[in-house]
């Protein structure tokens, strides 16, 4: 992220006046495809051969040309400065927090060093450390990338990561000992879940860690690791190898779980582009069984989306059928119907259901306006819902690690301050400081940081949601920079975070601006079907609406505005500055997803 606000900053440097750069050479090549009759050539596509010399000669000359400009803009250094210092200052960061047994165990990750495992007894003050991947015997440049504590609370699944990779390893940490067991499980990811007897937990794993094959990311298995077997022997308990007759395609993503509040079943789901959860159940007798009998509890027509848990005999699930701002609805496991289902939270035209949490006695439950949070509470007893009132607006994102108790955490991020974490008793509704919550020193002037939030109208005549931030006080004259980040896809919504390299560069007099397009999931469902396949365009042209209007009204003018976004997002970055190349200076387009036709 660094290295692409590093690349913003060139091209405020150069947009006046463009330098005339001597780029390494690219050789052609005399290579095509043919499209519906219509030939197009591809003089370069001698550099998709990532394994060949050449081409890693040619990537690393492109990155040493990149080096030689930044190192030689003046100001870059003691802007590269700031921001490592501004690194410092960030709070402490705690993640992976469970109760289990009479431990309280979590991840903490001091500015500037790597994360930390620790554990504290229950009732206890002092905290001790459990793992130090800096002094332990793990691989020199690893990282832990999740901590899952047995149930009693004596061993502890830990994943880690080479610095850069995506892929996960598996090693199982004995907490009396403090050292690792001989268990090591790769490639996979980190979806781990522990069965109730603390002897296994399940996990996904890859078929492969090498990205550049057509096997990367397909026929992934769900796997049953027993502590102290060999890997090599692992049990396949949810795949399309294991289970054709389910039909899982080499592109969908297997899934299990297991909860404590349901310990009878054992779940597991497909994963796929559309959101749909198609879901499976079975009895935890089977858990160790070589072929489970998955049996359906949910179909794609039953339009279950984003999140879903489980609670004695009942499953409870998030839909957008015939609610396109999601309600929560509710039936039983063992013969589930989810057209008759209960309603627990009916849909509202005002919020948008964002997520639900369980904890004693209620379901806590976060709405959103598309930008920033609201909380209520559903009383399992009565059948009441509440509003709790928090501490001030921002999105907010909501756990409870003990489910037996009241005690529920959260998190508020806002566009002009930094994240605070509160602890919430969800019988009374008092809300404290987390005893987790660390403050985060950052300079004064983070505080001019001002935000409008406004919706504009697009192409079309639909109001756009357009999140402006800025220095207060600035004159609006069109005279100043403006970096444009979105993304507008999968349902994702842009919420509001605070970041302090954004508010290094706000309090310099650049306007960071973030619409709110379709594609995303700001409005619910109806707002990601809008920019979704044959209505993909609202994306990009919601995009470009978004950048008149900010020339229009004068917070920048269109040689000033960089537009930014990674991923699925280029999507939206590719065809905005395509379709309207006169409205942009530059554009940022990370690991974008783009048609180079």
């Amino acid at each position: 992220m660094m290295k692409s606000i590093l690349l913003f900053i060139i091209v405020g440097f150069t947009l006046s006046g463009i330098a005339q750069y001597n780029y390494p050479m690219s050789k052609t090549v005399d290579s095509s495809d043919t499209y519906f009759g219509v030939r197009y050539p591809d003089p370069f596509r001698w550099l998709e051969n990532m394994k060949d010399s050449e081409v890693k000669n040619w990537f690393k000359s492109q990155g040493e040309f990149t080096n030689e400009i930044i190192n030689n803009i003046n100001g870059c250094k003691e802007l590269q400065n700031e921001w490592e210092n501004l690194s410092k200052l960030k709070s402490t960061k705690y993640s992976d927090r469970y109760e289990r047994g009479n431990k309280i165990f979590f991840v903490e990750k001091k500015p500037g060093t790597s994360p930390k495992l620790y554990f504290k007894e229950k009732g206890a003050s002092n905290s001790q450390l459990l793992l130090d991947p800096e002094t332990s015997s793990l691989e020199k440049d690893v990282e832990i990338q999740s901590c899952i504590p047995s149930f009693d609370g004596k061993k502890v699944v830990i994943t880690f990561m080479k610095s850069g990779a995506e892929i996960s390893t598996i090693k199982i940490f004995d907490v009396d000992t403090k050292q690792f067991l001989s268990d090591v499980i790769y490639p996979c990811f980190s979806s781990i879940f522990w069965y109730q007897d603390n002897n296994a937990f399940i996990y996904t794993s890859l078929v492969t860690d090498d990205n550049t094959s057509e096997k990367f990311l397909k026929n992934n298995k769900i796997k049953l690791h027993i502590i102290g077997n060999d890997s090599k022997n692992d049990i396949d308990i949810f795949s399309s190898e294991s289970h054709p007759e389910l039909g899982i395609k080499p592109y969908n993503f297997p899934n299990a779980e297991l909860t404590e509040l349901s310990p009878d079943y054992l779940f597991s789901s497909v994963g796929n582009d559309d959101g749909l959860n198609i879901y499976y159940v079975a009895s935890s007798n089977e858990q160790y069984s070589k072929h489970i009998n998955w049996k359906s509890l949910s179909k794609a027509e039953d339009q279950l989306v984003k999140s879903i848990d489980f609670k004695g005999n009942l499953a409870y699930a998030m839909s957008n059928k015939n609610a396109p701002n999601f309600k929560l609805i509710a039936t039983t496991i063992s013969d589930p119907n989810w057209n008759n289902a209960e309603v627990i939270a009916a849909e509202r035209k005002d919020l948008i259901l964002d997520n639900f949490s369980f904890c004693k006695d209620y379901i806590v439950l976060t709405y959103s306006d598309g930008i920033n949070s609201r909380l209520f509470k559903y009383d399992l007893k009565t059948k009441n819902t509440t509003e709790i009132k928090l501490p001030y607006i921002g999105n907010i994102s909501l756990w409870c690690p003990d489910r037996t108790t009241y005690n529920c955490y959260f998190k508020i991020k806002s566009w002009n301050k930094p994240s605070s974490e509160f602890k919430l008793n969800a019988l009374t509704n008092e809300i404290n400081v987390s005893e987790y919550h660390t403050k985060a020193n950052f300079p004064a002037v983070f505080d001019s940081i001002e935000v409008e939030e406004i919706e504009i109208k697009g192409h079309d005549g639909t109001l756009i949601p357009l999140s402006i931030i800025y220095k207060k006080g600035m004159k609006m004259d069109g005279k100043n920079y403006c970096l444009m980040d979105s993304y507008g896809a999968y349902g994702y919504s842009s919420l509001p975070f605070f970041d302090p390299i954004y508010g290094s560069l706000i309090s310099k007099g650049i306007i960071f601006a973030i619409p709110h397009v379709r594609g995303g999931g700001e409005k619910g469902e109806a707002w990601r079907i809008a920019g979704y396949k044959g209505t993909k365009p609202n994306t990009w042209k919601d995009f470009n609406s978004c950048a008149e209007y900010l020339i229009a009204k004068k917070y920048t003018s269109s040689k000033k505005i960089i537009a930014s976004s990674g991923s699925a997002g280029g999507i939206m970055i590719g065809r905005a500055i395509t379709e309207k190349p006169d409205l942009y200076g530059a554009a940022i387009c990370i690991s974008g997803v783009v048609n180079t036709m």
